[in-house]
């Protein structure tokens, strides 16, 4: 059997099936399996593999490469067998208790970013400067905790995907890390019930950028708002500089801390998982537990006995 996907003899199929193939994974998922393919390729190991060698390959990088990685390798390594039609080997159960040893072994609890909780983002959006800059900010960091957007999806909202109502404002996410389909999803965020108020915060950001399409949050070039939009890596750069003006260590923040920081404070004022699932869009309990975990330790907790 071929090892590729794409009979050789139809050029034109060829080229017209692999952009389609590409565009079946998110990008960054796309890169990262190349790397991971690249790797296993230098170490010595080949498509198709037997069970054996990826045995071997991880034994061999078992304590060098944190379990994550391990097991974003093995996910590489069995696309690359499904996707040109052959039997995957990293289901043999030589493979799956390799890896379980491996995880009693060298397992230890993955590193997340703390959570920007609401109380922390308040006193954060008070230390914030009015200028251009800090306007701009107040309304990336509003409106990344209440729609709990990643920050590949934040740093390309566009003024289109925006419906401000009576409610308060729609947000139209096109596509998203586990939308692969483009399908889409609403996101409501409604108007604030105290001095912090996401809407009037991000219709400021409007009035004062002049912004009236394209993406909503840009980079800012002497004074000016330019066409660019943010990268994800300045979402990243604007949460960490930002929790650092109100004395929070930057290092434990980062983009992702928006996201977490809602799910976490909605678990502490008691919002079931259904409800923070409907703001954050993930698909299951499972995926959401960590953060409801967190934020409910001390409710009803058996040790408030003083």
């Amino acid at each position: 059997m071929s090892q590729n996907l794409i009979p050789p003899s139809s050029s034109a199929l060829s080229a017209s099936i692999e952009g389609y193939l590409r565009l079946s994974v998110a990008e960054n998922t796309s890169r990262a399996y190349k790397a991971d393919l690249e790797h296993f390729y230098a170490w010595g190991g080949s498509i198709p593999a037997v069970p054996e060698t990826i045995a071997a390959y991880l034994a061999a990088h078992a304590g060098l490469l944190s379990v994550a990685t391990l097991t974003r390798r093995l996910a590489a390594i069995s696309k690359k067998h499904t996707v040109q039609g052959l039997p995957t080997p990293t289901s043999a159960e030589l493979v799956k208790l390799t890896m379980r040893g491996i995880k009693r072994q060298h397992g230890k609890p993955q590193k997340q970013a703390a959570p920007l909780c609401r109380d922390d983002l308040i006193l954060v959006l008070n230390a914030i400067p009015d200028d251009l800059g800090g306007c701009r900010d107040k309304a990336v960091l509003l409106i990344g905790f209440c729609a709990a957007l990643r920050r590949s999806e934040l740093c390309v909202v566009k003024h289109e995907d925006i419906q401000f109502t009576a409610e308060g404002l729609i947000l139209t996410v096109p596509r998203s890390k586990t939308d692969q389909k483009g399908e889409g999803r609403k996101i409501g965020i409604p108007h604030g019930r105290g001095k912090v108020c996401p809407i009037q915060t991000l219709q400021g950001w409007l009035t004062r950028s002049g912004i009236t399409g394209g993406c909503l949050f840009r980079a800012i070039d002497r004074g000016r708002v330019a066409d660019s939009h943010l990268s994800d890596r300045s979402i990243c750069n604007i949460v960490k500089s930002r929790v650092g003006l109100v004395g929070l260590l930057p290092e434990l923040y980062s983009g992702h801390s928006l996201r977490s920081g809602l799910a976490t404070s909605a678990a502490q004022q008691g919002y079931s998982s259904w409800e923070i699932r409907r703001q954050t869009g993930h698909k299951s309990d499972g995926m959401l537990a960590r953060y409801i975990r967190e934020g409910s330790l001390f409710r009803n907790n058996a040790a408030a006995l003083f």
